[in-house]
Parts: C-alpha cells; structure tokens; sequence
C-alpha cells in the first residue's frame, strides 16, 4: 500500500483523554469542563459554546482549559458521550427484540429532547466515546435476532434510528417555532383558521377538509409511538414472512 492509499489518520480524543476519578479532581478537570460546557449549550444553544466562553464561566483562563481539552471539536465529543451516559443501557437484552429496540427508540428521543443540540451532532457522524459505545453494543444485540446478515441487522436499527432523529427534530422545529414567534402549535392554528375554512369552503380539497373536520390532534409522543409502532412491526412482518427471522 502506498502513502496516498493510507487512510487519513484521526486523532480521536478516547485515544488520549483518561477521566480522572471524582475523589481526585483538581479545581479544573475535564468534568467540569464538560458539564459547564453541556448547561450552556442547554441553555443558549451550541453556538454559544466556545472554549473562551467556558473558560470564563468555569472562572478560568483559556489556556488552563486548553490543558486538559486540546480543541472544540474534543469537547463537542465529550459533551456528547456525557449525554450518553445520563441514559444507562440494560446490562443485556431481553430476548424480545421489539421491545428492546422500543427502548432504544424512546431512549435516543429522550436524549435529543433534553438537549436539542445532540441532534445536529449526532445525526452526521456516530458518536464513539465509551458511553455511546455501551448504547451502541446493546442496539446491535438486542437487533440481532431481527435476521442472521449482520448487514441487514445494522440496516434495520440504522431504519429505526433515522426515525427517531426525524421525528423528534420535527417536535424540536415546533420549540423552536414557538419560541420564535410566541405562538404555541394550537394558538397557530387558531390563527390561520379563517384560512383554512376558506380552504375548506372552495371545495377543492375533499381530503384535507375531511381531515381538518374529522381528524383528532394526537401529541407528539403519542404520533411517536404510533409511527414507532408501524416501522416495528413492518420489519418484523417483513422478515417473519421470509422466514429468516429467528
């Protein structure tokens, strides 16, 4: 293999960072550094945090804290296997996979609904830090009995977990169209009312007048469950009826 067939190398911060036990912390360690770092994005957002922002929240100079967290793009992944590990996986699956899978659906929600910033993060790129890594190892077994093609296993929870960012960045969307415009979801559609009965009145659209009309507005967990509901049990029929299913 020549150099230019190598692979790029990434310095990954589990390769370097070893946390210190809590009986031993200095007055600035990692774990400080991370908690203060997840409050205030929490709080204001991503954006919001910058190593110099840290620093001064911490009481800190910039440069105590580039001692113990080389750069942003370590911390980003501290923060996240911080909110990893607020979600302890089972110790083993159940043996019903559906049910575990269920748990790992309601999980990643739960996650991204405590803090809406984990979404954008971890939607690109896998979250690798230990605490990510226990909830990762628990997903792929509890999907194993889904088909014996570890492929097709992956592809399944990759199904599942694609869901949950869609529906729950849909729920973040409505926070954050509220918090924008002061409107909750029902003072909203109060206000485009008179719209929409016109709509209905011309007519033209039989089927959305029907479902403004006669159609329940379900909560946004309740819409979670359902959708949940129907992509697990479409994958179980799916391989059930193949007979690969174990």
């Amino acid at each position: 293999m020549t150099s230019e067939d190598e692979p790029p190398r990434i310095d990954l911060v589990w390769t370097r960072v070893a946390r210190q036990p809590r009986r031993e912390r200095p007055v600035l360690s990692i774990d400080r550094i991370v908690t203060a770092s997840v409050e205030l994005a929490d709080a204001e957002g991503l954006d919001a945090v910058s190593m110099r922002r840290i620093a001064a929240e911490l009481g800190s100079g910039t440069t105590s804290l580039y001692r113990h967290v080389s750069n942003k793009d370590d911390l980003l992944d501290l923060m996240v296997d911080e909110i990893y590990g607020e979600f302890d996986p089972p110790d083993a699956p159940s043996g019903d996979w559906l049910a575990d899978l269920t748990l790992v659906a309601r999980q990643g929600r739960a996650r991204m609904l405590q803090h809406p910033w984990l979404a954008s993060i971890t939607s690109s790129r896998p979250a690798l830090g230990p605490n990510a890594l226990r909830h990762a190892e628990f997903a792929l077994t509890a999907a194993n009995p889904v088909h014996r093609d570890v492929t097709i296993v992956a592809m399944v929870l990759t199904a599942v977990q694609d869901f949950v960012l869609g529906a729950t960045v849909a729920e973040l969307a409505e926070r954050e169209a509220h918090r924008q415009t002061g409107l909750t979801e029902e003072q909203w559609r109060a206000a485009v009312g008179p719209y929409i009965q016109r709509v209905i009145e011309s007519g033209d659209y039989p089927a959305i007048s029907r479902r403004v009309r006669d159609a329940e507005e379900p909560g946004r967990e309740e819409q979670f469950e359902l959708g949940l509901g129907c992509l697990l049990a479409g994958i179980a029929a799916k391989y059930a009826a193949t007979g690969v299913r174990s």
